[in-house]
């Protein structure tokens, strides 16, 4: 790992994974992706989102016009593919926690896809971090407080980088403002994989 910075409370493990890890996600993610194929969801509005997702886990997590939650299935009626073991050993890693999340949800923004500031609160317990890595393009990282506006901060995250969001941070606001398309070589087509991992507690 090259750098760890704390930016109001969330930890960004900077480089964190090699590229033969990265290259190694991305191999077990596309397999996830073959069975539970990506999708391009809408908001609870009808607005589609400019982001593509999939998940892995007990659950997934889901957007259409009923709102957003957790289901235990695909929306093509599938259960989702377990979380690769590569990826639960990153959680245990970067949070020395026994217990695994149940959820792993992999976004994936092109290059004019961002994500507004949001909260993650859909889970049914806020006591346990939730875990972000970055595979890809950069994306421009927008944090924020735990009540909407006010200042703000923002920092590039790059493939490989891992941050985590605890404590005073699990409840923030934060997003992805934009995409440096063609940052990376890591995706041959460019393009950001998130992935985020949470202990999901329904």
């Amino acid at each position: 790992m090259n750098k760890r910075l704390k930016i109001r409370d969330f930890e960004v493990l900077k480089g964190f994974l090699s590229s033969d890890a990265q290259h190694g996600l991305l191999d077990d993610l596309r397999a996830v992706a073959r069975v539970a194929p990506m999708r391009s969801p809408v908001t609870r509005w009808g607005k589609p989102m400019s982001v593509k997702m999939t998940s892995a886990g007990r659950l997934g997590w889901i957007s259409d016009r009923r709102g957003y939650r957790y289901e235990a299935e695909h929306p093509d009626g599938m259960a989702w593919p377990p979380i690769p073991e590569t990826i639960l050993a990153l959680w245990r890693e970067v949070t020395e926690l026994d217990r695994e999340p149940d959820c792993c949800l992999i976004n994936y923004y092109g290059e004019d896809a961002r994500m507004g500031l949001h909260q993650d609160k859909d889970e049914g317990d806020f006591d346990w971090p939730v875990v972000s890595v970055s595979l890809g393009d950069e994306g421009l990282f927008r944090i924020g407080g735990t009540e909407r506006g006010g200042s703000t901060e923002s920092v590039w995250l790059q493939s490989g980088d891992v941050v985590v969001m605890g404590g005073a941070a699990r409840l923030a606001y934060h997003g992805v403002d934009r995409i440096r398309f063609g940052s990376s070589r890591l995706l041959p087509d460019g393009g950001r994989i998130n992935i985020t991992l949470r202990v999901v507690d329904l």
